[in-house]
């Protein structure tokens, strides 16, 4: 596996979270690897944005979109669990890609990672990991395994209430670890 260097993520929002489907996500722990593969993103696009947590400008929580890119932007979300950004852009320009979903490959228990909050879970990702840089030296990265036989489908975002209609949210067609949308697979 090869990991992905910080110019991946210093693009566009939307070609990263394309692109980042197909690619592994590895979380070091102590005793074991846990590895899945994106399956599904979503991307959220700084001031021109709606849904974006940086559409009013920069604050102290949002502040990690607007720097380096290759960085982890993780918050709580509706009381109940982490959700998992990459900062993607130039410093100054804030984005992110949501990552929705990831199918087990190695270390997973039993747990699915079928939707934001349940892949932190499986990842054991919490806040401890917001403004990390996603590196091989640190205990989350990104890697290469040269996958690319696959569609992506294109659609609009899920979960949220403003800008849903905007075709932001990207998946492997066909794949069974995408996040359910209203009870369809």
């Amino acid at each position: 596996m090869k990991a992905l260097r910080r110019n991946f993520f210093c693009r566009s929002t939307q070609i990263v979270a394309q692109e980042l489907l197909g690619k592994f996500i590895v979380r070091n722990l102590r005793d074991k690897k846990i590895i899945g593969r994106v399956v599904e993103t979503e991307a959220y696009l700084g001031a021109k944005d709606p849904a974006s947590h940086a559409c009013k400008g920069q604050t102290k929580r949002n502040s990690v979109m607007f720097g380096e890119p290759g960085v982890a932007y993780v918050y709580f979300c509706y009381g109940s669990h982490f959700m998992l950004n990459i900062v993607t852009e130039k410093e100054g320009v804030a984005g992110a890609v949501l990552l929705r979903g990831a199918e087990p490959v190695s270390g997973f228990s039993g747990k699915t990672a079928n939707g934001p909050g349940k892949l932190t879970k499986a990842f054991k990702i919490g806040k401890k990991a917001n403004r990390i840089r996603l590196c091989p030296k640190n205990w989350i990265y990104f890697a290469e395994d040269g996958c690319d036989n696959f569609k992506i489908v294109k659609t609009g975002r899920i979960g949220i209430k403003k800008g849903q209609t905007l075709p932001l949210r990207y998946y492997i067609e066909g794949n069974e670890h995408v996040s359910k949308l209203e009870g369809k697979r």
